[in-house]
């Protein structure tokens, strides 16, 4: 049975996200809101959450998922960003982005694209998700909630209760955050490249 936390959207109360942060340590997994949609979140090195989260969207090996930082510094620890790219990334961050960059060695070889070694690098315009990775120190896994064979993210954190309690050890209530996708930007070649336009403005990239 999961646990439930109501946490403002606007000021996250830091006692509930101190108890958040605790979970994803001891290897739950975690549903909690971004600027985009809800999401599924675990340890950055927690296989065996991340197999759960598989599970849970049956999802294959092939899937990418997003690292969701909390500043650029972070970035740079996770992802290779060369300068024109910094600028990018500090005009578009935070926001609805997710971004593609070839990734260090401090991510886990599990996460990346198998053959380019890419990783998707994101930082949400969402209090309570930059609550959580900046008390965290360091990024979530994340991938959207978005159930096997629906096309849109769960937004009713009570739907999401009666679906999925048994398979979660954390539901974070917080408010409607939307449910259009991120925009991802593939930053890996020297001219950026659209691979998906979602609530995040592309005109500069395109």
């Amino acid at each position: 049975m999961s646990q439930f936390f109501q946490i403002h959207p606007e000021s996250p109360q830091q006692r509930l996200i101190n108890q958040a942060v605790e979970i994803i340590n001891n290897g739950g997994v975690v549903i909690y809101p971004t600027d985009c949609a809800y999401a599924l979140g675990c340890h950055l090195g927690d296989k065996r959450a991340l197999e759960r989260i598989k599970k849970i969207r049956q999802l294959n090996d092939k899937h990418n998922f997003t690292l969701v930082c909390r500043d650029l510094s972070e970035i740079s620890t996770y992802a290779k960003v060369e300068n024109t790219n910094y600028r990018l990334l500090k005009a578009h961050t935070p926001g609805a982005f997710t971004f593609i960059l070839k990734a260090t060695s401090e991510v886990p070889r599990r996460l990346l694209h198998p053959k380019r070694r890419t990783i998707g690098i994101r930082i949400p315009n969402n209090p309570i998700a930059l609550a959580l990775t900046e008390t965290l120190g360091e990024p979530i896994m994340s991938t959207s909630l978005i159930m096997p064979g629906d096309e849109t993210p769960l937004m009713d954190p009570y739907e999401m209760r009666q679906l999925l309690q048994n398979q979660v050890d954390l539901i974070i209530d917080g408010g409607y955050c939307g449910l259009e996708a991120t925009s991802v930007i593939n930053l890996v070649e020297e001219v950026p490249e659209v691979i998906r336009q979602g609530a995040g403005d592309i005109t500069s990239f395109s």
